[in-house]
């Protein structure tokens, strides 16, 4: 038995986290579509008519739920720049070496967090 830890994903694990990836970015991006056009959609719920005693309400709420939805596309944007980023790791083979210990990041964890940078180990002692 070879004694050596490995340092790098061998070219078909890294083409298993590729496609994870790709699928990830896929399924995102039409999230990030779907939020994006609800925002370009506000009175969905057709409200126009709405007596005036509650338009105040309406619109305090309306502002709330955008924001929200704003918060929501702005997480999704930054996990799929995420995503892109690993799989320019995964090009350059450094996808799934950890920035902090130089070891791999174990297939589970990158499963789960495809675009993790940082083993567990690493990433509790940030904490």
């Amino acid at each position: 038995m070879d004694k050596h830890e490995k340092t790098r994903y061998s070219d078909t694990e890294l083409q298993e986290f590729k496609v994870l990836i790709i699928e990830k970015l896929r399924s995102s991006k039409e999230e990030l579509a779907a939020l994006t056009q609800s925002l370009s959609n506000p009175n969905m719920n057709g409200t126009d008519d709405t007596a005036g005693t509650y338009k105040t309400l309406e619109d305090g709420s309306a502002t709330l739920e955008k924001e929200s939805i704003n918060q929501l596309a702005a997480r999704q944007r930054k996990f799929i720049d995420n995503l892109e980023n690993a799989l320019v790791r995964i090009e350059n083979k450094t996808y799934g070496v950890c920035r902090e210990t130089g070891k791999l990041i174990p297939k589970e964890r990158l499963r789960a967090v495809p675009h993790a940078t940082l083993s567990m180990e690493a990433k509790l002692k940030q904490a």
